[in-house]
């Protein structure tokens, strides 16, 4: 599942632009100009500016596309089979749920210090070591299952490694992907991906049930496994445009300092906090359909499960027309994030309202859509707004934030609904997500301008390395 780091080609050079190196905010050197970057002539074909398909013109990217359909198509096998798989071994719904929290707890505990990682060491090299990582835990969970030998502590600590490999491997490779493109095509290449996701996720659930109907459950590990060893091996004949700064030949900082500069960082940085209250307030109270429209179809509007599965299916197309319209963007800001989502709030309390089933469909596209577009948008703000020696942290930081809301959300809307019922927990919702968006926007335009990364003395230098 992957999601423009480096410096720009050109930029503007009338523009300040400072370096965050986490002891003072220092002037960049002036970008080299456009024939100091060598970009094969058959690289890169000529687009339309705003084409979606525009980062696919990158030959590099093309590939890269192609390697993360086959591996999401693996990952979906898997992830189909996973939960039959702890029944299986458990009969206990309970342990299954308890596997999803255990791969999920290295990345709230540890996606900051995964991010590190990946601002350390080359991000070509990470992104291969941390696909074939995974590819060797599936290939050991398949042959586990070949000899039964799997039993509910072996899977958990499977699970578990997973997860730490994780918090490298996603923020690896989502900047990896970027690096494929100029930046002001890394919108059309979140949104390609966010396509090709969606592809591969109906393509392996598809193959999952043929190949455990065939070769039984451990098949799908087995492919899920060669999966990402061939996203291993594409991985070396990418050619980026952009490469993030390479670490220092001789750090004097521990892994520790680097993960509170992180921290820092992402916490002094207004844009990247109105984001990440934006999309937690909306995570949690906005786009848990799977839920609140379940209970909604069911129950008020007197449906049943086919009816449920006409609204995801409305859903899921309204998800790849936003992301189609996504990859337009060319430089998307927080603000534009802030009005799709407050948008989609407002959907959602007339969604809330709706009398019947037709209703609800119309509301339901528009809905996905502009959930979709803002997807993309914050997602191309997040990976493109921090310094290029940054953006790892970030992505690690933005892991950790993201794993909380996760876990936090079911739980919140679930007593929500059981406090005002389905109709009222998609309406308050709906009015909460928009009146604090609203709230935040007034705060902003009253409060004095902030200086966010104003130069000042710096101090003096710990080593001479560049």
């Amino acid at each position: 599942m992957v999601d423009a780091a480096g410096t720009p080609p050109t930029r503007p050079a009338a523009a300040i632009r400072y370096r965050w190196t986490g002891r003072a905010a220092q002037q960049e050197p002036p970008s080299p100009p456009c024939s100091a970057i060598r970009v094969p002539r058959s690289t890169v074909s000529p687009s339309s500016p705003h084409s979606p398909w525009r980062s696919l013109t990158y030959r590099s990217m093309r590939w890269w596309s192609v390697a993360n359909l086959v591996s999401n198509a693996g990952t979906w096998m898997q992830l189909t089979v996973q939960n039959l798989l702890v029944l299986q071994i458990t009969g206990s719904a309970a342990a299954t749920g308890l596997s999803l929290s255990v791969q999920a707890a290295p990345g709230l505990l540890m996606g900051a210090l995964g991010g590190a990682v990946v601002d350390r060491w080359p991000r070509k090299l990470t992104a291969a070591v941390s696909q074939a990582l995974l590819g060797a835990v599936a290939f050991t969970t398949a042959l586990l299952i070949a000899f039964d030998q799997l039993d509910l502590g072996v899977l958990m600590a499977l699970a578990a490694v997973t997860g730490l490999i994780a918090t490298v491997d996603g923020p690896a490779c989502a900047l990896l992907g970027n690096d494929l493109v100029r930046p002001e095509d890394v919108p059309s290449a979140i949104g390609v991906g966010s396509l090709v996701s969606n592809a591969g996720r109906l393509a392996g659930t598809g193959l999952a049930g043929l190949a455990v109907g065939v070769f039984g459950t451990g098949a799908a590990y087995a492919a899920n496994g060669l999966s990402f060893l061939f996203v291993a091996a594409v991985v070396p004949f990418l050619r980026p445009l952009t490469s993030a700064p390479a670490p220092s030949a001789a750090p004097t900082r521990d892994d520790a300092m680097t993960v509170r500069e992180g921290l820092a960082f992402f916490a002094r940085r207004p844009r990247l906090l109105a984001l990440a209250g934006i999309t937690g307030i909306s995570a949690i109270f906005g786009r848990n359909y799977g839920l609140t429209l379940a209970v909604l179809v069911t129950g008020p509007l007197a449906g049943g499960a086919g009816s449920f599965g006409t609204v995801s299916t409305v859903l899921a197309a309204g998800g790849i027309v936003g992301a189609v319209l996504g990859a337009r963007l060319r430089k998307p800001s927080v603000r534009l994030v802030g009005t799709l989502a407050a948008a989609g709030a407002l959907l959602q309390v007339v969604a809330g309202l709706s009398p019947s089933l037709a209703v609800l469909l119309v509301l339901v596209l528009p809905m996905a859509v502009v959930e979709s577009v803002s997807d993309t948008a914050g997602t191309t703000v997040l990976q493109t707004d921090p310094p290029a020696e940054m953006r790892g942290r970030v992505l690690g930081v933005w892991g950790t934030i993201k794993t909380g809301w996760g876990l936090a959300g079911p739980p919140a809307l679930g007593l929500l609904m059981e406090l005002a019922g389905a109709r009222g927990a998609l309406v308050a919702g709906g009015l909460l997500i928009a009146c604090a968006i609203g709230a935040g926007h007034v705060l902003r335009r009253r409060a004095p301008e902030p200086l966010l990364l104003a130069p000042h003395r710096p101090a003096p230098a710990l080593s001479t390395a560049a």
